[in-house]
């Protein structure tokens, strides 16, 4: 006999919702009039989809360390770090120092600097797999130019990629192909399924010029893949002659050669993004160099590449400065252990409470998901109440701490272990106060 939930009633959770949004809006009136300011110029007053939340989305007036301030002057213990972006916090002085630097012998220089060889030598030290690299200005352009140089090397068009995956503004899948997408020849297979994977494989074998595939899913609800299915894909591809792409914009932080270290496997191209830019507008694209030398200006027919400000010194001077003198992979070991460590502890907090809730994740990038469900893959989360969420985000909000709305999260090096302990008890806290919303039952 195992244990499921009961619910109390729909009307009771949506009532709490609504009691929830009164509370936040009533808390924040600068919030909300900048948020209505925003509307006359911004559709929605939005500019970032992800950032949006009911009644109106969270303006900040500074950060630092690993602490926000909103404009009514409320405080918060930033776990989100910037979706994956802000590994090092708001604050860090070594990155400052860095950028500071650079910028103080010229912004835009429209030429080579020594900043981009300093990058481009620390990311091929620390990813195995990564021969070459180039840099871009996100991560949605380093899967973009990954894709074209796979259909390039290959001679193929189509792309083998999962429901549930996400690899930039242009290239997502959440429920199936966006309308924003880009227009390339996709086939879709359900993640965490290697049979089905390779049946596609097998069928479209003369067609298929790459597998994109993140090692695990990130924006998707931080879904671990297995180590069974990544190595199919590799092997598969193999096979067939395809390229394995593997999407490290988030899971590169994890670990000391990112997730392709902790499993062994050895990608053919590989993407970058999010704090390996020190925390800037950044992405990357690098892996084997008869892939990459496609791109070598030097060669007859070399393949274009532009981009402004891919070498902008910013971007470069931060990045090596993090990579070389913050997140050495000591700490990056260290820091994945801090996250392992963290979930386990918001599920054993999750289990004791006997309520609806878990938590799925790899390191330091973790979501929570209102379902006791097993969850594997995408479909898994239909079960998912969106409303206990969206409570437990404004919750916590109300207690000091800041979360995104779906669940996920993303530790920064500037958390303390303090922090941490106290956030833990503000989820304990927060499912005891919200207990009689569900009760255990038998079944």
């Amino acid at each position: 006999m195992s244990a499921t939930v009961t619910w109390t009633g729909s009307d009771a959770v949506s009532a709490a919702v609504g009691e929830a949004r009164a509370l936040y809006a009533a808390r924040r009136p600068r919030t909300e009039a900048l948020h209505e300011r925003a509307r006359a110029f911004l559709p929605g007053g939005n500019t970032r989809t992800v950032l949006y939340h009911r009644p109106f989305p969270l303006r900040v007036a500074r950060a630092w360390e690993a602490v926000l301030e909103d404009v009514d002057g409320h405080e918060y213990v930033d776990l989100l770090g910037e979706y994956s972006a802000g590994l090092y916090g708001h604050s860090n002085p070594v990155i400052i120092k860095a950028m500071a630097g650079a910028l103080h012998e010229g912004i835009s220089r429209g030429a080579h600097t020594r900043y981009e060889v300093d990058l481009a030598e620390a990311v091929c030290a620390r990813f195995a797999s990564i021969e070459r690299v180039r840099f871009t200005n996100s991560g949605t352009e380093a899967n973009l130019m990954a894709l074209s140089a796979a259909r390039a090397f290959t001679g193929r068009d189509r792309v083998l990629a999962f429901h549930g995956g996400y690899h930039g503004g242009l290239l997502t899948f959440a429920s199936g192909p966006s309308p924003v997408n880009a227009p390339y020849d996709m086939l879709l297979a359900q993640y965490n399924d290697p049979a089905g994977a390779r049946a596609l494989l097998r069928e479209h074998a003369d067609t298929v010029a790459c597998v994109l595939v993140e090692p695990m899913l990130g924006s998707g609800g931080c879904i671990p893949g297995d180590p069974a299915f990544l190595s199919l894909l590799r092997e598969a591809t193999r096979q067939a002659g395809a390229l394995l792409i593997f999407d490290e914009v988030m899971t590169s932080r994890t670990g000391s050669g990112g997730l392709q270290a902790r499993l062994a496997i050895r990608p053919d191209l590989s993407t970058l993004g999010k704090y390996i830019g020190g925390g800037c507008s950044f992405g990357a694209f690098g892996g084997r160099a008869d892939v990459m030398e496609l791109f070598d200006p030097a060669r007859p027919g070399a393949l274009p590449h532009a981009g402004t400000f891919n070498n902008n010194v910013m971007s470069m001077a931060a990045g090596h400065a993090g990579l070389t003198k913050v997140y050495t992979p000591e700490a990056a070991e260290q820091h994945t252990a801090r996250g392992d460590g963290l979930r386990e502890e918001l599920a054993q907090t999750f289990r004791a409470a006997g309520a609806p809730f878990q938590v799925t994740g790899v390191g330091s990038l973790l979501a929570i998901h209102a379902t006791t469900a097993t969850v594997q893959r995408p479909a898994d989360l239909r079960h998912s109440d969106h409303r206990l969420l969206e409570l437990l985000f404004l919750d916590l909000l109300e207690l000091g701490y800041y979360i995104a709305p779906r669940g996920y999260m993303a530790l920064s090096l500037a958390l303390t272990s303090s922090q941490l302990a106290d956030f833990v008890q503000a989820v304990d806290k927060i499912l005891h106060t919200r207990a009689a919303l569900w009760s255990p039952a038998a079944s």
